[in-house]
């Protein structure tokens, strides 16, 4: 069988159609022009000035908070690297992302995997777990969109979360990329604004809004904390990228920042709902929670669809997919995340009659 084009739900990116090419080549001219020595010397390594500042002024934190990044996934390493020991309790959701995964259990972490709802992790269960005697040093949250259950943590679990920081004393990571991709629903706070006891550190990053490329994200915490993790990064490169850095501080100051989450939110939404309407067609029995914002939709098949048969077989029809069972310490052999950032309305539907095709020769 020859395979047509590949369409791809595996990967979180935008496509290049929803990017700002034309916004983000001004930006870089104005970086430049603005700023010769600063874009082009060794900077600092708690990034940035101008756009310190900036994500500073956004959250309502001192300057001293904000320590910005190559990316939010480093954000996450340093975090890691500085709190977590080996042997020490960390908590995740379940399923969650999966290089999180990767690099706790490369820090020797001793993961404790809690259930997610529709409504965001399961508070009830996790305060089950802390009663039994475990005592972990943090707990991994992706509060909004999450990736890759695509659901949103509510208000009142955002509440217990922190009443169970504040009386167990661990450390809350807030890793929130997804916030302003939003297309459904109101706007929750985030737990870094509610927080009254100082157990947030919260990360985020500039690939969903602005471009994967440009590789910027961001850490806010306790002034302490980040003068530290800063001390590490100067060891370990002097600086982050100023020249991409500078283009995304322009990109924001000028306001093109509002107008590219516009164009990401309105496509994306778009997708994700003909995504949904595709599967309950051609996919009798799937069961999913659908997303009001970010980049992705977590699918669970019947029973007797194997997914690592089935990622094979779709494969073969000529789309990609990626396994639940990535995204557990155990389980998810019946599920899938399907990003739906990459690919264009006239693709989706296309996608999932690929798929269906290959579920029935999985079943069959």
């Amino acid at each position: 069988m020859t395979v047509a084009q590949l369409i791809s739900f595996a990967r979180g990116a935008p496509s290049l159609d929803i990017v700002d090419i034309e916004g983000l080549k001004a930006a870089a001219v104005r970086a430049f022009d603005a700023d010769p020595a600063g874009v082009t010397a060794y900077g600092t390594s708690v990034g940035y000035p101008p756009l310190r500042k900036w994500i500073a002024d956004k959250h309502g934190v001192g300057v001293d908070q904000v320590l910005v990044t190559n990316g939010s996934l480093q954000a996450d390493a340093f975090l890691f690297d500085y709190l977590v020991k080996p042997g020490d309790a960390v908590v995740v959701e379940r399923p969650t992302y999966d290089r999180t995964l990767l690099n706790l259990r490369q820090q020797g972490a001793e993961v404790h995997a809690v259930t997610i709802q529709p409504d965001g992790v399961d508070t009830d269960e996790l305060r089950k777990l802390l009663e039994s005697g475990v005592r972990p040093k943090l707990a991994h949250i992706i509060p909004n969109y999450q990736n890759p259950a695509g659901v949103t943590l509510s208000l009142e679990k955002r509440r217990a979360l922190l009443a169970l920081a504040a009386e167990y004393g661990f450390t809350i990571f807030e890793d929130d990329p997804y916030a302003d991709i939003r297309f459904r629903g109101e706007p929750l706070p985030s737990m870094l604004s509610m927080d009254e006891h100082g157990v947030v550190v919260h990360a985020s990053s500039f690939t969903k809004t602005v471009c994967p490329g440009v590789r910027v994200g961001y850490l806010v915490g306790p002034a302490a904390l980040i003068a530290d993790i800063a001390k590490r990064a100067t060891n370990l490169y002097i600086s982050p990228g100023m020249v991409a850095q500078a283009i995304v501080h322009q990109f924001c100051v000028s306001g093109d920042i509002d107008r590219s989450i516009e164009t990401v939110r309105t496509a994306l939404g778009e997708r994700a709902r003909v995504l949904a309407a595709s599967l309950r067609e051609h996919i009798p029995g799937v069961r999913f929670t659908e997303p009001d914002g970010g980049y992705f939709l977590w699918v669970e098949l019947p029973t007797d669809v194997d997914v690592d048969k089935l990622v094979p077989a779709a494969a073969e029809r000529g789309v990609a997919v990626v396994k639940g069972s990535d995204f557990l310490i155990e389980g998810g052999r019946h599920a899938l995340r399907l990003a739906y950032s990459a690919v264009t309305v006239d693709q989706i539907d296309e996608g999932v009659r690929r798929l269906a095709a290959a579920v029935a020769d999985v079943r069959g």
